[in-house]
């Protein structure tokens, strides 16, 4: 068993990556012994991530809030605590808070043989972000 005591300090999420305040707690870094990325991350009401990607996949954990999540070409879907999204290898996507309301996530990524857990592209639109989960899924 190896234990690493906490030693990181929240950060905030950089422009090029998110819209709106959002702030990061790193929890564990890919590195030697673990492919594993974790961080809780947590949305200001309106924060969102731009699109990205990930070469193995995300796991996201809502622990607080409510949120959005979206594939590109997909619908919003809104997202409570305790909900588990299961996002698959180089889908595009974002998630993030509602315009109303704070939500944070505990994010799992494994890094792919290069190192690399993320692949940041263009930043969410207004448009796609303002639709309303609620009537999306009613639309006929």
């Amino acid at each position: 068993m190896k234990f690493i005591k906490s030693g990181g300090k929240t950060a905030t999420g950089p422009a090029d990556w998110f819209t709106g305040t959002v702030y990061i707690d790193g929890v564990q870094s890919p590195g030697d012994q673990s492919s594993l990325s974790c961080a809780h991350v947590r949305f200001t009401p309106g924060a969102r991530t731009a699109w990205h990607t990930h070469p193995k996949g995300q796991t996201l954990y809502v622990t607080d809030g409510i949120g959005y999540v979206a594939s590109r070409g997909g619908e919003v879907q809104e997202i409570r605590p305790g909900d588990v999204v299961i996002i698959e290898p180089n889908e595009e996507h974002w998630h993030g808070a509602t315009p109303d309301r704070f939500m944070a996530h505990v994010a799992l990524n494994e890094a792919d043989d290069q190192g690399q857990v993320v692949t940041w592209l263009d930043h969410v639109t207004d448009d796609e972000y303002n639709v309303n989960p609620l009537q999306a899924w009613r639309v006929v």
